[in-house]
């Protein structure tokens, strides 16, 4: 049996808000662990910065998610580079590093976007935790009934979705007992020994996704 351990990236979109993002927070250093926040410029206020900033001082990874969350697979050349630089140019205003991934709003992803943007495109195994009527329970059962060495799961901060952070607290545990180390999206890269490629949107490490 071999003694490499089996490792995950919990990641969050859509934030960053000061009500589900602290609770999420909260479980993440209870249990010890990291994950990466996918930012949305236009969520970012002075008070929801300060949770960003949490994050981060906490080992978090804060990345881009754009600032409008519109389709960007639509948008021209132009207005795709200013929907990374004005979220990168926040996130560096709150952390003082730049992001080094970018999740694509809807997994829209065409040539066009690979071409302007100069980060790693993340997709990740989810759990459809942005539909109210996906009970806590379910969210937590789909999770779990997937995972695999090299997962980047992608999850929801957003506003109003207290039954992500309810199912955290089945998955997190859950996924300690198999013997999971929780990882930022750089880490689970860097620690699976793979280097990104590009023109290709990663759920797994080990796998990428052809989604255009």
């Amino acid at each position: 049996m071999s003694n490499q351990p089996l490792r995950i990236a919990l990641t969050f979109d859509d934030g960053p808000n000061t009500t589900i993002t602290p609770q999420v927070l909260d479980l993440l250093e209870e249990h010890g662990i990291v994950a990466s926040f996918f930012l949305i410029a236009q969520n970012i206020t002075p008070e929801s910065a300060l949770q960003a900033r949490r994050a981060y001082d906490m080992g978090c990874t804060i990345e881009n998610h754009s600032v409008t969350h519109r389709e960007m697979d639509k948008l021209s050349p132009e207005e795709i580079r200013e929907e990374i630089r004005v979220c990168t140019e926040k996130i560096v205003e709150i952390t003082g590093e730049e992001p080094k991934f970018f999740r694509p709003p809807y997994i829209a992803v065409n040539q066009t976007l690979f071409d302007n943007v100069d980060l790693t495109f993340i997709c990740g195994s989810g759990c459809e935790d942005w539909v109210p009527t996906v009970s806590a329970e379910e969210r937590a059962r789909r999770v779990l009934a997937n995972v695999k060495d090299g997962e980047i799961v992608l999850l929801h901060d957003m506003i109003r979705n207290e039954n992500t952070v309810e199912a955290l607290k089945t998955i997190i545990p859950e996924l300690k007992k198999r013997g999971f180390t929780f990882c930022t999206v750089r880490q689970i890269f860097e620690g699976c020994g793979v280097t990104p490629v590009r023109n290709r949107i990663y759920s797994n490490v080990f796998q990428t996704v052809d989604r255009f």
